[in-house]
């Protein structure tokens, strides 16, 4: 059931980000004078459709009129608004997206600097809605999820959920030998107060190979004890646990932090981009060493890199089910992240993606060059194909994560 819901959950998240993005570009296309033909919920094919007529005189507005299906393909010479059956996300199609259109009213027609701004409305729009969320998670509960987080401390509430609570317990484990159950809440080992899992593996690691005694709640109180592994083994209790937890509440000061944290996480994503690129590249390049361990390091890289990547199957068939567990608050918090995510992805200077769009004719600008439609064109399809390939092998990794 969680699953299903997951999946549910995500697409619909997943589809209110990206038209959030998309209706970014709306707003700014539309203030600096830039017709836009269709925005769209969701991807085609199309469910329904709707035509705003030019407005009567005397009146400021048009009226919306839904177009029959048969007249899909006829062009329209107002905006049409569109659902459509693929929930993944939405698009705002813009008239003459090509930098060297000279039509009026369209987006190759409007100002180096009115570009801009329609090309970044999109990133600006994802950063906004991570900070609402925030916002919102500020007064109701935030929890700790980086190492010093952003706060202001005058007006900051601390909660803790202090129990540390047992997930699987592995076959032939000591913990298993132990007697521990799924649910189990673990309170202290050997008499000291454990807060966090963190707290339980470094307990274990000091004293590997040794008899301890873990006290649990359970329907009563209960200890148990148990004999961990030696320090050299795959693992010393045997245990999956989900962590006790930290959550801050902020009264006035709420947006302060939800807009120090919004900058914190887009830090954070920067140097995980970063870092990924870095083990990927170097990594590769140690494939073509003579020397094995350095191949071995090579392996160890991309494969650290891979396993910190997950497209849209990952995400919305992975994470988004055991969300469902961990609670709306959670949900949420995840909704600003994949926000901020999709913000920094898409400032970057890829081709395909805005900030890529916008670097192409920002050079061009710089060298006093012309950009072509068919060589911008071009540019964008080779960075559009790289892209797809490149989800096609996420979506295969992600698939192999799952099953």
């Amino acid at each position: 059931m969680n699953v299903f819901l997951g999946i549910i959950v995500g697409l619909f998240v997943l589809t209110v980000l990206i038209t959030a993005h998309e209706f970014g570009h709306f707003i700014a296309a539309r203030r600096s004078g830039v017709r836009v033909k269709e925005f769209g919920i969701g991807f085609p094919p199309r469910a329904i459709a709707w035509v705003r007529s030019k407005p009567e005189k005397g009146k400021k507005k048009g009226k919306w009129t839904r177009i029959k299906k048969e007249d899909w393909t006829k062009e329209q010479n107002s905006l049409i608004f569109s659902l459509n059956w693929l929930p993944i996300g939405g698009f705002c199609a813009m008239d003459g997206e090509s930098d060297d259109e000279t039509r009026k009213g369209t987006f190759g027609s409007v100002s180096f600097w009115k570009k801009t701004k329609i090309l970044f409305a999109g990133v600006t729009m994802n950063w906004l809605v991570a900070f609402i969320v925030l916002t919102v998670l500020c007064w109701t509960g935030l929890p700790e999820i980086l190492t010093n987080q952003f706060s202001i401390k005058s007006d900051e509430r601390i909660t803790t959920n202090s129990y540390v609570t047992v997930g699987t317990v592995m076959e032939g484990s000591p913990a298993e030998a132990a007697g521990f159950m799924t649910d189990d809440r673990i309170v202290a080992i050997n008499d000291q107060n454990i807060y966090t899992s963190s707290d339980v593996i470094n307990f274990n690691n000091a004293h590997a190979g040794e008899t301890v005694t873990y006290s649990i709640l359970r329907a009563k109180p209960t200890t148990l004890e148990v004999t961990l592994n030696p320090a050299d083994s795959e693992y010393l209790l045997g245990i999956t646990m989900s962590a006790g937890s930290v959550t801050r509440h902020y009264t006035w000061s709420a947006p302060v932090v939800a807009a120090g944290l919004t900058v914190q996480l887009t830090g954070e994503t920067f140097k995980g981009l970063g870092q990924l690129v870095v083990n990927l590249v170097t990594g590769a390049a140690r494939q073509i060493s003579s020397d094995v361990s350095v191949r071995e390091e090579g392996k160890e890289q991309i494969s650290e890199a891979t396993e910190g990547v997950s497209g849209i199957v990952g995400i919305i068939g992975g994470y988004f089910p055991n969300l469902i567990s961990a609670g709306p608050t959670f949900i949420f918090l995840f909704m600003a992240i994949i926000s901020i995510s999709l913000a920094c992805m898409n400032v970057l200077p890829i081709p395909a993606l805005d900030g890529g769009r916008w670097f192409m004719i920002f050079l061009c600008r710089l060298r006093h060059k012309k950009l072509s439609k068919e060589k911008e064109q071009s540019i964008v399809a080779k960075a559009f194909i790289f892209l797809l390939i490149l989800m096609a092998i996420i979506t295969v990794m992600d698939i192999i994560k799952l099953f």
